[in-house]
């Protein structure tokens, strides 16, 4: 079995069996619910036709940006080129929409994370304080890395004079 992806498609069926992915990318079951059934949602399949991996695109209110809300990988189909092909493919549909940019948003604990949307040439436009409560649904004492998971950190691919791939 190839552990890559064979197609990237837009998923037009009911998001329960994808909740799993939400599950990985998101430690806040409530949060999750919230948001699963807003956007659109790209799927990454495999040569057998399983799905490997999401992201989910919203419209930012107020703004020409898109949002990537929601992305991950399952666990034996990590670092091989499906999540950079997610987000080559997000950051694609953001181009030919004319938006502005792509937003996404992560933990700063979350130093994998922060690598990964660095390497797809993301750039941090900020970071909020406190934005892993338990209030949010999140679980006390969640650690990424031993590190305690309590602010965010929100990174733009501003298309433009600054995006070299246009």
């Amino acid at each position: 079995m190839s552990r890559n992806a064979s197609a990237i498609v837009w998923h037009d069926g009911p998001r329960t069996p994808l909740r799993h992915l939400f599950d990985l990318a998101d430690d806040s079951a409530d949060q999750i619910d919230a948001y699963i059934e807003l956007g659109r949602v790209l799927v990454a399949v495999d040569d057998r036709d399983e799905i490997v991996g999401h992201a989910q695109l919203l419209p930012k209110a107020g703004d020409d940006a898109i949002e990537l809300r929601s992305i991950a990988v399952v666990p034996g189909f990590r670092r091989c080129g499906i999540g950079r092909a997610l987000v080559e493919r997000v950051l694609a549909v953001g181009r030919s929409e004319g938006a502005g940019a792509v937003t996404v948003t992560t933990a700063t604990a979350d130093v994998d994370n922060i690598r990964f949307y660095l390497r797809c040439g993301f750039r941090v436009s900020s970071i909020e304080q406190d934005a892993f409560t338990e209030a949010g649904g999140y679980p006390p004492g969640l650690e990424a890395d031993g590190i305690a998971v309590r602010d965010s950190i929100t990174f733009t691919f501003a298309f433009g004079a600054n995006d070299s791939r246009s």
